[in-house]
């Protein structure tokens, strides 16, 4: 159950058809209280977040920060950790939840559809208890117009967005869906995605406007924030690799990755299956331009950062 204002988006208990799902995405990228929050949000200045060699990750002096890549979710106690955060998300999407009961967050970056259904179960299995009174505040930040949309206006004069293309609309079209399917209560608070995540270049290319995350856990705040490589750990490596494997290991079909564990407060990075598949890929990997790793590795060339091909190139 989706609400805005503490309002039902959909009145009764009937699933929703897929046009009515495009109708509600519509209606909440409209929501005047969605787009004072997107405007107030695309404002903030950008937190850039760093871990200097001097503090280290158990400094009392640095906050404790947990770090999401790409496919990955994490569950975290501000009773002991201070930060959550996630970056380098283009057609990503990512996803907040904070249940305002026990004050635990969980976080993902979600990078494709077909892990919504199960990794929103997987994010909610530690923050909520089966008790269906509990109400969760949502963020949900990410992806851009990749494709060009269109609206279709109805015979009341209404208007919905058409065109399903590209990465991004397809995964927040999946993450409204599943969303407004389950039972628990899912305060939306921000809705910064599609086009007011996008800006545009002379030519008319689109690129996201922020890429990027964190959130206090003191308070649940959100701002738009960048990591360097001193926060993007542990095992900045092999996490990214992870994101490739898993395509080829089934024991993570459909699911996000795990990565830290809440109750023991540490960073487990769950293994994965390394095929002769994975090993073909790298070795072809070694012998592409900086422009043909974009276009294979990229599902928004234009959009990445400066760092994008250095990154790659360092896991192979």
């Amino acid at each position: 159950m989706i609400l805005v204002d503490d309002v039902p988006v959909v009145p009764g208990s009937d699933p929703p058809s897929p046009s009515q799902v495009l109708e509600i995405l519509a209606a909440l990228t409209d929501n005047p209280t969605l787009l004072s929050a997107s405007h107030s949000f695309r404002n903030t200045p950008e937190k850039r977040f760093s871990i200097s060699e001097e503090s280290g990750l158990g400094s009392i002096t640095q906050p404790k920060c947990v770090y999401v890549f790409q496919r990955e979710y994490a569950i975290v106690d501000p009773a002991l950790v201070d930060v959550v955060g996630t970056d380098e998300a283009t057609t990503c999407v990512g996803l907040v939840i904070r249940n305002r009961s026990n004050g635990k967050i969980s976080i993902a970056h979600l990078d494709s559809p077909a892990i919504v259904e199960m990794g929103l179960a997987q994010m909610l299995s530690q923050i909520f208890y089966h008790d269906l009174q509990d109400e969760m505040d949502v963020h949900v930040i990410g992806g851009f117009e990749d494709a060009s949309l269109k609206r279709i206006n109805h015979s009341d004069g209404s208007e919905i967005h058409g065109k399903v293309g590209g990465y991004s609309l397809p995964l927040c079209i999946k993450l409204i869906e599943t969303l407004l399917r389950r039972q628990e209560k899912f305060h939306i608070q921000t809705f910064f995605v599609l086009g007011h995540n996008t800006r545009r270049d002379a030519d008319g290319r689109a690129y996201p406007i922020i890429t990027g995350f964190l959130v206090e856990t003191s308070n649940g705040s959100v701002s738009p924030a960048c990591f360097d490589r001193t926060s993007r750990c542990p095992d900045e490596v092999v996490r990214r690799i992870r994101i490739t494997a898993c395509s080829d290991d089934p024991t993570w079909r459909g699911k996000l990755l795990e990565t830290y564990h809440t109750q023991d407060d540490k960073f487990i990075i769950a293994p994965c299956y390394w095929s002769w598949g994975q090993f073909y890929y790298a070795s072809t990997l070694q012998c592409l331009s900086d422009s043909e790793i974009l276009d294979q590795c990229s599902t928004s060339p234009y959009a990445e950062g400066p760092d994008f091909v250095d990154n790659i190139r360092s896991l192979y």
